[in-house]
């Protein structure tokens, strides 16, 4: 007893200004492609049953060319797949606001596929010693999140948040209504569990899994990525599993656009010419080139006028040649004189003058430690003056 989950191909996501020879933005048209990856992949499993956790579209009302894709792939997959039961629940993104409106997933219907939009359904194939149950992510509703005795496997499908999935992970823009209580993760008496609306795979029980989304489909893509490249996984993908044995794989889907975050770039104290020394040399670093990719690469403590002594010029070229690329230039850090709320040790003159040579721009001829050795050199000698000049003024001195 096999099933296939996956979830979030937010058909319709739009990003970047860049369009297909077809006039369609090619980010929706690779969204668009990941999606049918997803298809090709469930097709040759050929599992008893399918899981959509939602946000089906990105958007509840998708352009028209989403809503054709959708409907050839969930065609092909009800074809290909007779004997598969096919379940899909709305997300947040699916769902409409009004109750005028209908969701948009009905139209799939017809097909064979069964829906879940405005409120839990408990679906029981008895042939195959199945309950699932389908929650769409809903507002203020309560749920009876038990499974059903009476059958050997018990599957939960929701669009939803648990507990602790975004503090400190992946900053969310539309944070789920619909939360799934600890104690139905902990339960041993799910044989699985099926979520859906956090992007990157990850394991929340026992039993319990997101699957993560099929592309890089919100504005926290380059966050997704720093978890996936720290938890080493492979990418996005969709998740296999055995009912009968607990046996689960996660199966990588093929990248339909590279993203890449490079390393990050330390800018303090570096001339401009410097700074467009490393940039050049870490574009080159890009295995394959920068072509057709999305990219990023964070500098760090630029100030403001080094920024714009960059070789604009090749930035042009290379933002010409990639899909997106992102200069991030990040100003240093302001440090303050006097501190509020708890008392603190004000900086000394000493401690200004160090942090002014270390951020300050030098030609590439000067050396910087030296810099620092010979003004605090002339600072102490400044200083010792001083008290000697003091001393004699109030009459103390020789």
């Amino acid at each position: 007893m096999r099933l296939v989950h996956f979830s979030d191909p937010h058909l319709g996501f739009r990003q970047f200004q860049r369009t297909t020879p077809g006039g369609i933005n090619q980010r929706e048209a690779d969204v668009a492609r990941a999606f049918a990856n997803a298809i090709d992949k469930t097709i040759a499993l050929k599992p008893d049953l399918v899981c959509i956790a939602g946000d089906v579209f990105h958007t509840v009302r998708p352009t028209n060319p989403a809503i054709l894709h959708a409907f050839a792939q969930f065609t092909r997959l009800t074809q290909e797949l007779p004997d598969a039961k096919v379940i899909v629940v709305a997300g947040n993104h699916d769902l409409p606001r009004s109750s005028e409106t209908v969701c948009m997933l009905r139209l799939f219907a017809p097909l064979g596929i069964e829906i879940a939009d405005t409120q839990p359904r408990r679906l029981e194939y008895p042939e195959l010693g199945l309950s699932v149950l389908a929650v769409p992510e809903l507002d203020n509703q309560e749920i009876a999140w038990e499974p059903d005795a009476a059958f050997k496997y018990n599957v939960l499908l929701a669009h939803a948040d648990v507990a602790g999935i975004h503090p400190g992970t992946e900053p969310s823009d539309d944070v789920a209504s619909l939360h799934v209580p600890e104690s139905v993760l902990q339960s041993p008496a799910w044989s699985y569990i099926a979520l859906g609306h956090f992007h990157v795979y990850r394991k929340v029980g026992p039993n319990a899994f997101y699957s993560g989304s099929l592309d890089f489909a919100s504005t926290s893509a380059w966050t997704e990525l720093g978890i996936q490249r720290k938890e080493k996984l492979p990418g996005k993908g969709l998740i296999e599993r055995d009912l009968a044995t607990g046996r689960q794989v996660f199966h990588p889907l093929p990248v339909v656009r590279e993203f890449l975050d490079l390393p990050a770039i330390e800018g303090r104290g570096l001339a401009a010419a410097e700074l467009n020394a490393l940039i050049g040399a870490a574009v080159e670093r890009i295995p394959g080139g920068i072509d057709g990719k999305v990219v990023r690469l964070v500098a760090r403590d630029v100030s403001r006028h080094v920024a714009r002594e960059l070789d604009h010029k090749s930035l042009r070229e290379w933002q010409r040649r990639a899909l997106h690329f992102h200069l991030d230039t990040r100003r240093p850090e302001m440090i303050r004189a006097e501190r509020s709320g708890a008392p603190g040790r004000r900086p000394s003159l000493a401690d200004t003058l160090r942090e002014s040579l270390r951020s300050r721009v030098l030609t590439a001829d000067i050396d910087r430690e030296q810099l620092i050795h010979l003004g605090m050199h002339y600072l102490r000698e400044a200083e010792q003056a001083g008290a000697g000049a003091t001393a004699v003024a109030s009459g103390e001195g020789p």
